[in-house]
């Protein structure tokens, strides 16, 4: 019996092919229609597991058209299943427009799970994982990366960031810069794959790692950062500096940390006491 009429969300393998589950397999055979990223990249999955069901692409360049023929698919009471090249679709992956128009249209939408490259990554890296925090792609431009790293310099949890393979060792270096030298971080990268590669160092040391040898700088890479330390209760963070500095420069403290306060969000007491510590 195949699966139910619905748009299925499809896990596939990141890179070894044994990690399909059964589930995902019948999904695929028993589709009226499949929606991949690429599918000549499709191809190797269907042919490994004996898949015949009709293949359309559907990707981020993807027009409304080509959404809407899906969807009137799916309405006439087919089945479509969405994947991506490899992993859950839509983490850092297309298909997000499909999956909203969907259930606004009332379709059901049925996850089917998998491979998920950056859960593999972060299961076995050994950095926190009780809370973190997905990235994805950082900006390919320098500074526009340095920007977006400079806002998470603060963040407590452990980050986790996708990287193409010829950015790896810059992205490193603006971590480090933006994070410090001495920040832990891990690079996994060819997962499930016959390079699969994990390495656990402060951020420089991982950049120079990564610059010396160019095999690290192929393949799929997943990089992860451990979080800022916790401040401690009377701490701010430098942003809240910045603006009681600027702000002593013409009020007293008591209205400079009623003023600041009202900016940051800060508790006026712990603003006070700080502007204090500076005497």
């Amino acid at each position: 019996m195949g699966p139910d009429q619905a748009l299925y969300v499809v896990a596939t393998p990141i890179g070894n092919l044994a990690d399909m589950v059964p589930r995902a397999v019948e999904v695929l055979q028993c589709a009226d229609l499949v929606a991949a990223e690429d599918t000549r990249h499709s191809q190797r999955l269907f042919s490994h597991f004996d898949i015949d069901t009709p293949l359309v692409a559907y990707h981020d360049h993807s027009d409304e058209e080509r959404t809407n023929r899906i969807l009137q698919r799916l309405e006439q009471g087919q089945t479509v299943a969405l994947i991506s090249d490899a992993g859950t679709p839509l983490i850092s992956d297309p298909g997000y427009r499909l999956v909203r128009e969907a259930r606004a249209r009332g379709i059901r939408v049925v996850p089917v799970p998998g491979a998920c490259a950056f859960v593999a990554a972060l299961s076995a890296a050994g950095l926190p994982s009780d809370r973190f925090t997905f990235e994805g792609f950082l900006p390919a431009k320098a500074g526009a990366r340095a920007r977006a790293l400079e806002q998470l310099a603060a963040e407590e949890r452990t980050m986790v960031f996708y990287e193409a393979p010829h950015r790896v060792a810059d992205t490193l270096d603006a971590m480090a810069d933006a994070f410090g030298s001495d920040r832990e971080a891990v690079i996994a990268r060819e997962l499930t794959k016959a390079f699969e590669t994990f390495h656990l160092a402060p951020l420089a040391e991982l950049a120079a790692w990564v610059r010396a040898d160019s095999n690290q700088q192929r393949g799929e890479i997943v990089l992860m950062v451990r979080g800022a330390e916790k401040r401690k209760a009377d701490e701010l963070d430098s942003e809240s500096e910045r603006v009681m500095a600027l702000l002593l420069d013409e009020l007293p403290p008591k209205r400079a940390a009623a003023v600041a306060a009202e900016i940051t969000g800060v508790n006026k007491k712990t603003l006070y006491n700080w502007s204090l510590s500076r005497k």
